[in-house]
């Protein structure tokens, strides 16, 4: 597969982009780069490897939700325009 000059222009136009004929040049070699490279990759036997959503293994990093008291409240709150029952008070911001 190609990308022509006119092809880059049409994506600009669909995004609204402004460019200047030295960057339709850039962008098109680029894009031109780019699948080339996509098509060296369709060449590669992938049927061993085994589907993925991921590169690499993830493991759960999330620990159990804890409530803990913050010993330094008080310092926070100190910083509130307004507070009541050791809560910040906020203006209602819906209608």
């Amino acid at each position: 597969m190609s990308i022509t000059r006119k092809d880059v222009e049409y994506v600009a136009n669909l995004a609204r982009l402004q460019l200047s004929e030295q960057e339709k040049d850039t962008y098109t070699g680029q894009l031109e780069n780019i699948l080339k490279y996509m098509d060296t990759l369709q060449k590669v036997d992938t049927s061993g490897v085994a589907p993925t959503s991921v590169a690499v293994r993830t493991d759960n990093c999330w620990r159990e939700d804890e409530a803990v008291r913050y010993e330094e409240s008080a310092l926070i709150m100190n910083n509130a325009p307004e507070q009541e029952e050791g809560l910040f008070k906020v203006k209602k911001i819906i209608g």
